[in-house]
C-alpha cells in the first residue's frame, strides 16, 4: 500500500510538539533553585535632597529690558570729505575721543575771510567815531556867533547915532543887513553842526553793527572749522560706522556717521502690573528693607548680574491700555557685560517669608489639578503627598503641608518610582548659593 504523505506530515508535527514540551519540562525541573521566573532586579537608584525650613525673602520677578541712559548720534554738521577715522568699531570710547576728521580747506579759507571783513569793519568805525567834523562845525558855529555879536554891538551903537543925526542912515541900514547876515549864519552853522552829530552818530551805530556782524561771521567760521573734527560728546560704547573716509557727507541733512551709547550705569526697564505695584507698595517700609529693596537682574542665559540695582523714576500714571506702571532701574555695569536692547528679568524682594518650608522644583510634579511630592521613607520606601506651592525661591518651591523638615524627596528618577516601592536613593550636592538673596535661618 502506498504511504499517505499528508498524513506522515501531521505524525511528524505531533512528534516534534511532544519533544519540544517534554524538553521545555526537563529544563524547568532541572532550574536551581532562587532562580525563578519574576523574581524583581536591584531597586531603583534616585537621587534625594532634604526639605529645607529657613526664612527667606519672596521676590517678585518682572521681563526687563536694558537700555542706555544716554545715547547720542554721531552726524557731520557741515558738508566735506570725510578724512579719517580715529576709533575701532564695537568698543569703549572716551568723552571728548576724537573719532572722525573732515576736510577743513574751505572751512579755513572762510574763517581768514570773515576775520579779514572783521578788520575793515573796526577801521570803519574807528573812522566814524573820529570827531574832527563835529568839532570843525562846532567852531564854525562859534565863529559866526561872534559875528553875530559883533553886528548886534554895532546896530546897539549906531541906533542912538543915527537917530541923532551923528552918524548916516545909511551905516545903520548896513549894520542892520551885517546883523541880519550873521543871524542866518549862526542858524547855518547850528544846522551844520546838529547834521554832523547825527551823520557821526548813524556812521558809528552802522559802523558798530558791521563789527558785529563780522564777529558773528568769524565765530560762525570758527564753528564750522571745529565740525570738521568730530569728538564723541559721552563715554560710552561706539558702534558699527554708518560712512566710510573717502565719502562727501553733510550734504543737505546732517549724515549720521556712528552711534555712541553710555553703559555704565545702564537702565533697565520693567513694567508692573496695578495689582503688584500695590502689593509692594502695601508692605510697610521696614517689611521692604528687611527683605532687601536692592534689585537683582537675571540675565537670559539664567545668570544674576553680580551687581545689585536700584529703582529711579516710576512713570506718572498707569498705562490704561495694558494697566501696567513704567519703572526704570539703573546697574552698574563696569565691566560693559550688559548692552542696550538685552532681555531679562529684575527680581525684587517683596517680603519675607519666615520659616518657610522649601523644596527644590525639580522635585514637584503636576498630579492633573494638583502637585505632588515623592517622599523617601527611613525604610527607603515611596510615598507620594501633595502639596501646595505659593512662592519661588531660587531653585525651591515654597510649600504649605504635606512635607515637614529634614524629610527627603526624589529630585532626579521621578519617572521610575511609584508609592510602595524600595528605592536606592543618594544625596543631592547642596546647592550653590546665589551671590544674593540667600536664605537666612
Amino acid at each position: 500500500m502506498r504511504p499517505n504523505p499528508v498524513l506522515s506530515r501531521s505524525v511528524m508535527c505531533v512528534c516534534s510538539a511532544v519533544l519540544f514540551l517534554t524538553c521545555a519540562l526537563g529544563c524547568e525541573r532541572g532550574r536551581p533553585a532562587g532562580t525563578a521566573k519574576g523574581v524583581a532586579g536591584p531597586p531603583p537608584a534616585v537621587v534625594v535632597a532634604e526639605v529645607v525650613q529657613k526664612t527667606v525673602p519672596i521676590y517678585m520677578e518682572f521681563v526687563a529690558r536694558t537700555d542706555a541712559v544716554e545715547t547720542v548720534e554721531i552726524r557731520a554738521r557741515v558738508q566735506a570729505f570725510l578724512e579719517s577715522q580715529h576709533f575701532q568699531e564695537g568698543t569703549l570710547v572716551k568723552k571728548d575721543q576724537l573719532l572722525f576728521t573732515l576736510d577743513k580747506r574751505q572751512y579755513e579759507a572762510q574763517l581768514r575771510q570773515a576775520q579779514g571783513q572783521l578788520t575793515k569793519a573796526k577801521a570803519d568805525l574807528t573812522y566814524a567815531q573820529d570827531k574832527s567834523t563835529v568839532e570843525t562845525a562846532k567852531a564854525n558855529l562859534e565863529v559866526a556867533i561872534a559875528k553875530l555879536a559883533k553886528a548886534d554891538q554895532d546896530v546897539a551903537r549906531l541906533k542912538p547915532l543915527a537917530a541923532k543925526k551923528a552918524v548916516p542912515q545909511r551905516d545903520l541900514d548896513d549894520a542892520l543887513v551885517e546883523q541880519q547876515g550873521a543871524k542866518a549864519d549862526v542858524a547855518s552853522r547850528r544846522a551844520a553842526l546838529d547834521t554832523a552829530i547825527v551823520n557821526q552818530r548813524a556812521a558809528i551805530e552802522q559802523a558798530q553793527g558791521n563789527v558785529e556782524q563780522a564777529e558773528a561771521a568769524v565765530e560762525l567760521a570758527e564753528l564750522n572749522l571745529s565740525y570738521c573734527t568730530i569728538r564723541s560728546p559721552i563715554a560710552g560704547l561706539i558702534g558699527e560706522r554708518k560712512v566710510a573716509p573717502g565719502n562727501l557727507v553733510g550734504r543737505g541733512d546732517a549724515t549720521l556717521l556712528d552711534t555712541v551709547s553710555s553703559v555704565n550705569p545702564m537702565r533697565v526697564y520693567l513694567a508692573a502690573s496695578e495689582v503688584e505695584y500695590l502689593s509692594y507698595m502695601a508692605r510697610a517700609k521696614g517689611e521692604r528693607a528687611a527683605a532687601g529693596e536692592a534689585l537683582e537682574l537675571v540675565l537670559a542665559d539664567g545668570r544674576v548680574f553680580p551687581h545689585k540695582g536700584q529703582f529711579v523714576i516710576a512713570d506718572r500714571a498707569v498705562d490704561e491700555k495694558t494697566g501696567t506702571l513704567s519703572l526704570i532701574s539703573e546697574f552698574p555695569n563696569p565691566d560693559g557685560l550688559l548692552r542696550p536692547g538685552q532681555f531679562g528679568r529684575v527680581r525684587v524682594a517683596g517680603r519675607v517669608a519666615k520659616d518657610a518650608l522649601l523644596v527644590p522644583q525639580r522635585a514637584v510634579t503636576e498630579l492633573q489639578d494638583a502637585k505632588a511630592v515623592y517622599i523617601v521613607g527611613s525604610d527607603n520606601k515611596i510615598t507620594m503627598r501633595t502639596v501646595e506651592v505659593t512662592d519661588r525661591f531660587e531653585s525651591f518651591f515654597v510649600v504649605t503641608g504635606g512635607v515637614k523638615p529634614g524629610e527627603r524627596v526624589v529630585v532626579e528618577g521621578v519617572l521610575k518610582v511609584r508609592p510602595g516601592i524600595v528605592v536606592q536613593p543618594t544625596s543631592a550636592p547642596a546647592p550653590a548659593q546665589a551671590a544674593t538673596g540667600s536664605p537666612k535661618s
